[in-house]
């Protein structure tokens, strides 16, 4: 493991999670058990936003303990981990700059939200979890086979 600057991994960061799009995302549950579901943050640098259900099981759970653990991988084995801690953007111009933002972004990465939350940004089902990594790991089995150490920023 290599302890390294954001800026220092920021395109490589960029360019694995727009090509993967989709990852893994971990909680834990009310009873203290992994629960782990596919979820499609988008990243502004290091911080992510995940549109979703605003009362949903999710949100039982970040209540209870905040923090979320994503993993996304591809079949040539690159991989990018985000150890997060979470909270939920409630100011109702953020909401429509995220909207807005989900919207803009081409696909694969950026998608209508309102494919999802019909009432638009202010409809009480929409929520966007904010992702504050407090960990980010960029490795590849190719960095294995070679010695490579993976690389980590750590805020």
């Amino acid at each position: 493991m290599k302890t390294v600057r954001f800026e220092d991994i920021s395109a490589e960061f960029k360019r694995r999670v727009e090509h993967i799009v989709w990852c893994s995302a971990t909680t834990v549950d009310t009873k203290g058990r992994p629960r782990s579901r596919i979820l499609h943050p988008i990243w502004e640098g290091p911080v992510g936003w995940i549109a979703t259900g605003r009362h949903s099981l999710k949100e039982k759970h970040l209540a209870q303990t905040p923090f979320v653990s994503l993993s996304y991988w591809t079949p040539e084995q690159e991989q990018v981990h985000a150890e997060c801690a979470t909270s939920w953007e409630d100011e109702v111009d953020e909401k429509h700059r995220l909207w807005d933002l989900f919207k803009e972004l081409p696909p694969p990465v950026g998608y209508d939200p309102g494919l999802f939350f019909q009432g638009g940004p202010e409809d009480p089902e929409c929520g966007f979890l904010r992702l504050d990594p407090w960990r980010l790991e960029v490795w590849s089995l190719n960095d294995l086979i070679t010695g490579t150490a993976s690389q980590v920023w750590i805020p």
